[in-house]
């Protein structure tokens, strides 16, 4: 059964993470954003993501090599 918290459907303005990396330039490609991603180097609000279509929303910290990029309400609009 799958848990409700997870499974809801985000309605609400937002992007995905590998988006949001190639946005912020910490990715070229969407290929070498997946790659970044799956090597486990991204932390999302301080854990370790390996989605790479996870949905971010404003308010939310995308961490890579110690650098911090937040997510604004002028990126996922």
């Amino acid at each position: 059964m799958a848990d409700t918290e997870t499974s809801k459907k985000i309605t609400e303005p937002h992007i995905e993470l590998n988006t949001f990396l190639k946005l912020m330039k910490i990715a070229n490609t969407g290929g070498e954003a997946k790659h970044l991603i799956r090597s486990r180097n991204i932390l999302v609000d301080g854990a370790v993501e390996t989605r790479n279509k996870r949905k971010l929303l404003a308010g939310m910290m995308v961490t890579y090599a110690g650098r911090k990029f937040a997510v604004t309400d002028k990126i996922v609009r």
